[in-house]
């Protein structure tokens, strides 16, 4: 929310510096996230901040100090033709010198014979903003001659000054600008941008920010309610208002105003939109943003003739309001030309003909406002904010009125509204307000009393107030209050729809008087103990191990489309989950975020989708949460954590030493997995081959302690099509951590060294083709015991000399006591057991030289 601070001084007397300001607002809750100086010097404490020099004319933000010795407010006395030029003007210019000055201007708004405008005025050596330049740069204005006449001066732009980025011509000012003033004292400005969180939506408005400096700073508040001039016949003979869903109108009112000239807004109304950010229409557009900025009341004016026109086309003589749902599958087309399809949760505005809006969201093009309308209604209404928070994300129609109706406006603006804007229209447009609003009003706004007590605030706050003290601070904000006892009742203020409970009151107090003076306690009971949380440290200590192996982590979306789960089933499309065993949002952001995802599968390869576009490696991991509605209570899905690890790429990423640009395979998915279960201290993990309808070329079902944990393997090629990866391997992981866990260690188990050396021997053995090493090698740790204290599969070998159905495994096995020197005859005695047993179980036979 911009905050000019010019606007604000209207409602509260300000004192304090600027910086001073900003920060005592920002610790009581308005954020004060930059701070813009139009014109005007910034702070010394503020320009260290920002790196600035102190006789920098930047003040940032693409802003400069405009020189008081330099710039000023000028009028032109006279405009003529230049001689020698037929597009350029010599305009004389009074700037409160003794002597006019004479410049040369170009600007389209400036013509021969014009005089008497006020303008701003810059002589030489001024600092300006340069309008051509692609970035922002300043310049030194300088005496120039253009076709033999001589320029010391300049009538200045928007641009040139740093307002705005208009350029068109030269700033025309107020008629009662005074002439020869400082021009960084007449339109000097700082402008205040506060950051509004969803509960702070009442400083959305110039007003509420100012109710809130007042109340953090003790300034006085002048805060006039508006009034009007109205004249008969009374609104309700014109216009009639009927509301059909009271659950998502509260309240809307109407006025009439006849007899408007539809032209350009004042200089001051024009400025003021301008800091806000918001780009000058006309005045009956002008005047809604205003007293929505100003008051934080959107407003929307309709053409009223139009509205005449199509009640008179079923033989109406009066306009009827209706505010209704829509019927599911309407067709309407707002302002902005876009046809819109609508659910019956949309809320409607609409006559008796049909949809002349979308409430709280955006205004039909069929009755819009034009330079030819006349006669306006303007509406001023309340409405479920939920309900316009969906509809503006649903009909992708963000604006500055949905933005404030979707966090909350109070009904009883809704008057306030209707004067403001109608007596501002009136006044601009020379119109004539019909007396009266027409309204309805079903379901009146509630006025709350809280309770709160000295007591309480000690208890929960920590500081020690008297009763008086807590009445004083409740006042500051507007808060009625009286004392029964011990217990201080607060009626709310109207405008304030945060505060329900005590515990609101408290956060109120707390706020206005200091949370930097609330005083620092230590905690005077005993620690609790601490207990171990296993699952999160569990967690933490796979993630450890993994970035220590190399992978990266990533964090995705848990929202996916039930598309991208059809696409892990290339060759059996029927298997895929079906719409109805996903978690489906009712009102999704993007098509890309419609369901919560079933797989982790899916969500990695997503990310490979969008980051292999920029790297060719990636090795990354997730842990995350699936959603499976089959396997929940019937009200809830089942939340299943799982682990995500996806490879792909060159083995090492490249450096100028060298690296092995080899694609990464199943072997390197499979070694990191190994890591990963060594220091979970996993026992008796197993690869066995498997099929997974995502898996190519190889697979396999990762068993731990005969427990099936997960799935590991290559891409299938159909797959990483589906997700346009690059034709390279791609490895995936997929992995239960509920069984998992569970089933490793949460102590790390150490033995001494010893000290005696170790034997290694090298068995080559011929086994079937089917037999998966990991059996093998299972059985030899097994049956080699204490005194084998590694084994390593070094070689597998098919081919020449090999008969068919069979393989060659060659194992170097290292046997080491703790107590004593082993002898040949300990080790052979133990690899005679070892192949004994291999023999006996799996068939094997001992491979000879």
């Amino acid at each position: 929310m911009r905050v000019p601070l010019s606007w604000l001084k209207e409602y509260v007397d300000i004192d304090v510096p600027v910086d001073e300001l900003a920060e005592k607002s920002t610790l009581a809750g308005l954020e004060v996230e930059n701070i813009e100086y139009i014109g005007v010097p910034m702070p010394d404490s503020e320009r260290r901040r920002k790196g600035l020099k102190p006789d920098d004319p930047v003040t940032g933000d693409g802003h400069i100090v405009w020189d008081r010795q330099k710039i000023f407010v000028g009028q032109i006395l006279e405009s003529r033709k230049h001689p020698n030029a037929d597009r350029l003007i010599l305009a004389t210019v009074d700037y409160g010198a003794d002597t006019p000055m004479t410049i040369i201007t170009g600007a389209p708004n400036l013509k021969p014979g014009d005089r008497g405008q006020k303008v701003a005025f810059a002589t030489i050596g001024a600092i300006l903003i340069d309008p051509y330049a692609e970035h922002f740069k300043t310049m030194r204005l300088k005496a120039g001659k253009i076709r033999g006449i001589t320029s010391e001066g300049m009538a200045c732009s928007e641009r040139e000054l740093g307002i705005s980025d208009e350029h068109e011509g030269i700033l025309i000012l107020p008629d009662d600008a005074p002439v020869g003033t400082a021009l960084a004292d007449y339109l000097g400005d700082v402008i205040f941008d506060i950051a509004v969180t969803p509960n702070m939506i009442r400083i959305a408005s110039i007003i509420g920010v100012a109710r809130e400096v007042a109340a953090i700073t003790g300034a006085p508040l002048h805060i006039p309610l508006p009034t009007w001039q109205t004249a008969d016949p009374p609104a309700w003979d014109f216009c009639d208002v009927r509301i059909e869903d009271p659950d998502l109108c509260y309240r809307f009112t109407a006025t009439l105003i006849h007899d408007v000239q539809v032209k350009e807004s004042p200089f001051w109304m024009q400025h003021r939109l301008k800091l806000m950010g918001q780009r000058p229409i006309s005045n009956l557009v002008d005047v809604t943003n205003y007293v929505m900025f100003e008051w934080g009341k959107p407003l929307h004016a309709f053409d009223y003739d139009k509205l005449l026109a199509r009640a008179r086309s079923i033989g109406d003589d009066k306009v009827t309001i209706i505010v209704r749902r829509a019927t599911d599958g309407e067709k309407f087309t707002t302002l902005d030309g876009v046809e819109r399809t609508l659910d019956s949760d949309t809320l409607m505005i609409c006559d008796a003909v049909g949809a002349v809006g979308i409430g709280g969201v955006m205004g039909g093009l069929e009755t819009e406002v034009s330079d030819t309308s006349r006669r306006v209604l303007l509406e001023s209404a309340t409405f479920n904010f939920i309900n316009i928070r969906r509809t503006a994300t649903q009909q992708k129609l963000p604006s500055e009125a949905a933005y404030r109706f979707s966090r909350g406006v109070p009904s009883f603006l809704d008057p306030i509204g209707n004067i403001r804007g109608a007596q501002l229209i009136a006044d601009l447009g020379e119109g004539i307000i019909s007396s009266g609003i027409v309204e309805d009003y079903p379901h009146p706004q509630e006025v709350l009393c809280v309770p709160v007590t000295a007591a309480e605030v000690q208890r929960v706050l920590g500081i020690q107030l008297r009763s008086d003290e807590i009445i004083a601070i409740l006042q500051r904000l507007d808060f009625e209050t009286r004392l029964e006892g011990e217990t201080i009742w607060a009626t709310v203020p109207q405008y304030r729809l945060d505060i329900t409970i005590t515990a609101d009151l408290l956060e109120e107090i707390a706020r206005i008087y200091g949370y930097d003076r609330i005083p620092v306690t230590m905690l005077a009971d005993t620690l609790p103990p601490q207990r171990h949380n296993w699952p999160v440290e569990q967690e933490e200590r796979i993630r450890d191990i993994l970035i220590g192996a190399g992978l990266q982590e990533t964090i995705n979306y848990s929202l996916t489309t039930i598309a991208n789960h059809a696409r892990l089933y290339p060759d059996h499309p029927h298997q895929a989950p079906a719409p109805d065993q996903f978690i489906t949002l009712a009102n999704p952001l993007s098509q890309e975020r419609e369901v919560m995802r079933r797989s982790m599968v899916v969500s990695a390869l997503e990310d490979l989708q969008r980051n292999l576009r920029h790297s060719d490696r990636l090795a990354n991991f997730e842990i995350g949460l699936v959603y499976l509605p089959e396997a929940g209570d019937g009200v809830l899905p089942k939340e299943e954590r799982r682990l995500c690890i996806s490879m792909t790429g060159p083995r090492d990423p490249g450096t100028w030493l060298g690296s092995d640009r080899e694609a990464m395979d199943f072997y390197d998915l499979k070694g990191v997995l190994e890591v990963l279960f060594e220091y979970l201290g996993a026992d008796d993990v197993v690869y066995d081959p498997a099929q997974v309808s995502y898996c190519g070329p190889r697979c396999a079902r990762i068993m731990v302690d005969g427990a099936e944990v997960g799935v590991m393997g290559e891409l299938h090629p159909r797959v990483r099509q589906a997700y346009e990866l690059p034709q390279q391997p791609v490895m995936v992981a997929d992995i239960a951590l509920d069984p998992l866990l569970p089933l490793v260690t949460h102590a790390t188990h150490v033995r001494t060294f010893s000290e005696f050396p170790p034997v290694k021997e090298d068995i080559a053995l011929l086994v079937d083709e089917a037999i998966p090493a990991g059996v093998v090698e299972a059985l030899i740790r097994q049956t080699g015991g204490a005194l084998l204290s590694a084994v390593h599969l070094f070689d597998v070998y098919r081919g020449k000399g090999i008969p068919a159905g069979k393989k060659s495994l060659a194992y170097s096995l290292t046997f080491q006591a703790p107590n004593k020197t082993l002898t040949d005859k300990d080790t052979a005695k133990l690899r005679r057991k070892i192949v004994g047993r291999l023999q006996r179980e799996l068939g094997a036979e001992l491979r000879q030289a």
